[in-house]
């Protein structure tokens, strides 16, 4: 049994109807032979964007020459209404003055800090399931209420009922259902007179969201300036000078920070956690598999952690077929030379997890659900190669570390007390959002353990 992949388009369709189908949906708006190739180059009388496929070329733009990659301005016309100048989106001086002040706060160390919220989350999350036992829920819905759980409690110390928080959470599920991934701009640079596609209601989200966060900052900021702030991760943050320059954030720059630790710390762990739940129900040998892990495994530990071996191999082998950030924007400074083809000035480089994790030349059996396959010669090679959830180089995810205790934790708490089963007729079909989600919801049944 192969989990659901979105159809390929053709592989020759007008310019009009690309752009139509990207709109519709990233995933499947691409041909299916870009599983095979090495690189791919679409080019229009508008604009040029290369895909980049083969593990050496990936090295380069996000590992050796990164200098010679920054971001795609362009992501600033998708994002920016919500991100505004967060690490996402900066590039150069400002970006590295931002990764020194928040990388310590994600150290290896200082994740011992965050465990007990973590925790916290999971088992408030068990206890809200357990009144929905014997009925279908929607994961994604049950995976985003328990991610944001997470961040407000390991961000600012505060549960999801808090409310400002759940405010965020409820406008925030409306911006993501509204907002595709990337702008069309980002991903193909269109002319400047083309309308960039940003709806009132996006951008009113956007704006709301921003100034709840900026409540929560702001009343963080009062209590650092008494001395009687928790030890959380907003108050790392922001007590953390540049070591260079000794600046700190201030309350606007914290704004566009907090979006991006919401965005990606929220919204991509529950596009993981609920795929690997339904993941689960399709293969219930694996989640009979990964109870009995759990059972074995002191769960209020961070220590115990490294023993959910399991657990975390099915968690990376999600990450690989159902990557949250699909694709990703990268813009040549000056031209380049790949595989015999020059690359002007100016083009979008896209580096898409998507096909890499999936590519034919790379992978053995790359539509598969194999969590096994992380021990095997193969599996070893191409997670040093071809496997790239958080990105990888310098702009790899600060929270990498959080997120690899995070999902397994959720998953084996949620497995221990519950078995999910599959609903005839409701097979998800993922499809590009702000991450990769399904397209009318994954549905599943709770039943008690």
């Amino acid at each position: 049994m192969i989990p659901p992949k979105p159809p390929s388009r053709p592989n020759h369709v007008s310019l009009w109807r690309y752009l139509k189908l990207f709109r519709q949906d990233i995933l499947s708006a691409q041909p299916q032979r870009l599983y095979r190739a090495w690189m791919a180059e679409f080019r229009t009388p508008f604009f040029r964007s290369y895909m980049m496929n083969q593990p050496e070329l990936v090295e380069t733009v996000l590992k050796k020459r990164t200098e010679s990659f920054p971001k795609s301005e362009r992501i600033r016309e998708g994002l920016r209404p919500l991100l505004g100048e967060s690490v996402f989106l900066t590039n150069g001086e400002t970006w590295k003055r931002q990764r020194r002040i928040i990388d310590p706060a994600f150290e290896g160390g200082r994740l011992k800090d965050t465990f007990p919220a973590m925790l916290q989350a999971a088992e408030a999350a068990v206890r809200r399931i357990r009144s929905l036992v014997g009925t279908d829920i929607e994961c994604e819905e049950l995976t985003s209420h328990a991610a944001a759980d997470v961040i407000f409690r390991t961000l600012f110390s505060v549960p999801i009922e808090h409310e400002v928080a759940a405010q965020v959470f409820q406008k925030f599920r409306a911006y993501q259902r509204q907002q595709p991934l990337l702008n069309l701009a980002a991903f193909v640079p269109l002319p400047r007179w083309m309308p960039r596609f940003h709806s009132s209601r996006t951008r009113k989200n956007a704006n709301e969201i921003r100034a709840l966060i900026g409540r929560l900052t702001q009343q963080r900021a009062e209590l650092i300036a008494r001395g009687c702030a928790p030890n959380d991760l907003a108050t790392k943050i922001m007590t953390t000078p540049d070591p260079e320059t000794g600046t700190r954030f201030d309350t606007n720059e914290m704004v566009d920070q907090v979006a991006i630790f919401f965005l990606a710390g929220h919204e991509t762990s529950a596009s993981a956690l609920a795929w690997a739940l339904y993941l689960m129900a399709l293969y219930p040998e694996w989640q009979d598999k990964l109870a009995a892990e759990a059972r074995a495994v002191n769960l209020s530990d961070i220590t115990e952690m490294s023993k959910l071996k399991l657990s975390r191999d099915v968690f990376r082998e999600t990450l690989r077929l159902y990557p949250p950030v699909p694709m990703m924007v990268r813009e040549t400074t000056c031209p380049q030379r790949f595989r015999d083809r020059d690359v002007p000035k100016g083009a979008q480089i896209v580096i898409s997890p998507w096909h890499l994790h999936r590519h034919e030349r790379l992978w053995d059996h790359p539509d598969e659900f194999d969590p096994n396959r992380w021990v095997t010669e193969n599996g070893k090679r191409c997670q040093r190669e071809a496997f790239i959830p958080f990105s990888a180089g310098p702009r790899v995810c600060s929270g990498a570390g959080f997120a690899m205790i995070e999902g397994p934790l959720i998953l084996t708490k949620l497995l221990q007390h519950f078995r999910l089963e599959l609903i005839e007729g409701k097979t998800p079909i993922p499809v590009a959002h702000l991450t990769v989600r399904s397209k009318d919801g994954i549905w599943l049944r709770i039943v008690e353990r």
